[in-house]
């Protein structure tokens, strides 16, 4: 008992001295894995995703490819100014921002750590405009800067450093009676930790966009039209339970981003 409880203490005590703060936010989060190794792995498979010949580049030279850039490096500016002069320079100082069309239906874009974005044309039949864009850029790029895949990759560590206490806690009981109780840990570190912390990583992502879009000169008020447009794109597809799912509601996220358009205001550069 002795020694359960001497490396639960030590797995919080970890937790505790690995946090590190959110950009804008100021949210504590986990920091086991570091974000720079991550950017040289996004780097790496970026660029293979860009030279498989599967993956179809919109040529840089068309209209859609031009807006991807141009609304791109605006934001970029724009974030890399506000963390520059907000003592968060370091955490972006390794960053390529490179920004890519990718012919697809999907209604998808991303970024990776480091910067590395991708827009899919699906998509652009309800961004409808740039500041539509930059909706969906701003929130894409708020996940890259608030560390979000480095955090959910520290979760899962956390998570499987606490199950092996479980394990150890339950060593001496029956084989039945571990698998059981192993897989109900599983089923509440999912459900009570790692889905509900994905779902706040995305409203943060929408409130970090906000600003973001906001200091690159697009009006945030946009975003409401543009989640809206979402939502109504959306329906029709089979979601799972809230509970369940790795993103907020459509309401919740329409809601949330009403509540913080004030402060985003405040970043309103025309």
């Amino acid at each position: 008992m002795k020694k359960i409880f001497s490396m639960v203490i030590a797995t919080v005590l970890l937790a505790i001295a690995s946090c590190s703060t959110v950009p804008l936010t100021g949210r504590n989060r986990l920091s086991l894995i570091n974000d720079s190794a991550l950017q040289q792995q996004a780097a790496s498979a970026y660029a293979q995703l860009l030279s498989d010949p599967k993956t179809k580049v919109v040529a840089t030279n068309t209209v859609e490819t031009q807006r991807i850039k141009t609304v791109g490096a605006r934001i970029s500016a724009a974030v890399t100014k506000y963390m520059n002069a907000n003592g968060y320079g370091a955490q972006i100082s390794n960053y390529k921002w490179e920004f890519n069309l990718i012919e697809s239906p999907e209604i998808n874009a991303w970024c990776m750590p480091g910067g590395k974005v991708a827009v899919y044309t699906g998509i652009l039949k309800v961004t409808k405009d740039d500041a539509g864009l930059a909706t969906v850029m701003g929130h894409e790029i708020a996940h890259a800067i608030a560390q979000h895949s480095a955090e959910r990759a520290s979760q899962m560590m956390a998570a499987q450093g606490v199950g092996a206490v479980v394990g150890v806690a339950t060593g001496n009981q029956s084989e039945t009676t571990q698998t059981v109780i192993n897989q109900l840990y599983g089923i509440g570190a999912q459900g009570l930790v790692i889905l509900p912390n994905s779902r706040k990583q995305e409203l943060e992502a929408d409130k970090m966009g906000l600003a973001f879009m906001a200091m690159a000169g697009y009006h945030p008020q946009s975003a409401v039209s543009f989640w809206q447009r979402m939502a109504e794109a959306s329906k029709g597809t089979a979601k799972p339970p809230v509970f369940l799912s790795t993103h907020p509601t459509d309401e919740a996220r329409i809601a949330q981003i009403e509540r913080d358009l004030p402060e985003a205001m405040k970043y309103y550069q025309k």
